[in-house]
Order: C-alpha cells, then sequence, then structure tokens
C-alpha cells in the first residue's frame, strides 16, 4: 500500500530571518504530514515548532 503525498510550504526563522520552504512528504492522511513536516525541519534545522509556519498543504497524487 503506498501512502499518498502532500506538498507542503510555508516559512521557518533561521536566525533573523523568515527562509521560504516547499517539501514532499509521505504520509496517510493531512495532519500526519503536518507533524511529519515539524519533526523533519526542526531536526534538521534545530529549530522549534513554533519557528516553522506552515501555509499550504496540497495533495500531490490528486487525493
Amino acid at each position: 500500500m503506498e501512502l499518498p503525498e502532500f506538498e507542503i510550504s510555508g516559512l521557518m526563522k533561521i536566525g533573523d530571518t523568515w527562509k521560504p520552504y516547499t517539501k514532499v512528504i509521505s504520509a496517510p492522511n493531512e495532519a500526519q504530514a503536518r507533524e511529519r513536516i515539524y519533526t523533519l525541519m526542526g531536526s534538521k534545522h534545530r529549530i522549534e515548532r513554533r519557528l516553522i509556519k506552515i501555509e499550504s498543504i496540497k495533495s500531490v497524487n490528486g487525493e
């Protein structure tokens, strides 16, 4: 069973500036895709959830 993909875009605060990002995440639903982006971006860039803003979530495979 293949998981649907979601394209998530928004802003993250690195230093004093807000930087845009776009990421494609595989997850069973939109809520879990949102949690996964917080986990991945926080882990990779060492930033807190409050410094990650999600502006849009779109289903990539049309589901």
